[in-house]
């Protein structure tokens, strides 16, 4: 009976000390993604707060738009170009691909959309600032400007809206740059950010992915030669019609988004 008694004390023993181990270790995991959590914030939040204090800012970019056709094919369309912006109220970006070649410009009073391949422009009146223009154009002339979300004031608040969670992966390596990789959970979409580590931490590479889209394509762009303050170069931002472009109706201007007109549009999962 004392056998007994000592080996079901040492089993309880045993029991308890994997018990402890079990929770020791699920405790800290659990401490190590609220790290990995806080830390992934506090980078985005810095990114966030580098871009919105810099005045001027100019860059490159490529874009990747993932389209996922009716039989299950996934389509990269490709394009690139570049922006250039003076805050509060002047903006410059173009575009080139496949289906478009097109430039914008933003005086702080009048938007230009100039189709390029075409010749041919459009000109809406629409007073105010950089972050009035990008609603404009996504909301009522549905034509958003590349990267839009990283040109806002409060890039952190819009970005972090209905995030349920958030990861820091660590490194990793972007045209040569070093990078803190980041990716983060939403109702609608994942996304993932690429940051350049050091005093300027700017997005190299930003990536969403559709989940509630059929085949979960994704959108990418990637960001080089970035640029701010008085490494910018002067620019001007009016239009100026030095090849004899015709003005026509902002319906008439033909394709200049990244998605071409003749890619029907489908439906979610």
């Amino acid at each position: 009976m004392q056998k007994m008694a000592r080996n079901v004390k040492r089993f309880a023993a045993t029991t308890l000390s994997v018990a402890a181990v079990a929770l020791y270790a699920v405790a800290a995991t659990l401490s190590a993604a609220s790290a990995d959590e806080a830390d992934a914030k506090k980078l985005l939040k810095a990114m966030s707060d580098y871009v919105t204090a810099q005045k001027q800012i100019s860059f490159n970019y490529d874009t990747n738009l993932e389209v996922v056709t009716k039989e299950h094919q996934k389509l990269l369309l490709a394009s690139s170009g570049t922006i250039e912006l003076d805050r509060p109220d002047k903006i410059r970006a173009t575009r080139h691909g496949g289906f478009a070649n097109v430039e914008m410009t933003f005086d702080g009073k009048t938007v230009t959309l100039f189709g390029k391949d075409a010749n041919v422009y459009t000109q809406v009146d629409s007073p105010g600032s950089i972050d009035h223009l990008i609603d404009e154009l996504r909301d009522k002339l549905h034509r958003p400007v590349p990267g839009a979300d990283l040109l806002l004031p409060n890039v952190y608040d819009e970005l972090m809206r209905d995030v349920t969670n958030v990861k820091d992966l660590g490194s990793g390596v972007i045209g040569g740059t070093e990078c803190d990789h980041l990716a983060f959970r939403a109702k609608e979409v994942d996304w993932q950010f690429w940051i350049a580590q050091g005093d300027h931490p700017y997005p190299c590479r930003y990536v969403i992915t559709a989940k509630k889209v059929d085949q979960g394509p994704q959108y990418s762009i990637q960001i080089s030669d970035w640029k701010s303050g008085t490494d910018v170069s002067a620019a001007d931002f009016g239009f100026k019609n030095a090849t004899d472009a015709k003005q026509v109706d902002l319906k008439k201007l033909g394709d200049i988004d990244e998605l071409p007109q003749h890619f029907a549009v489908g439906g979610s999962k």
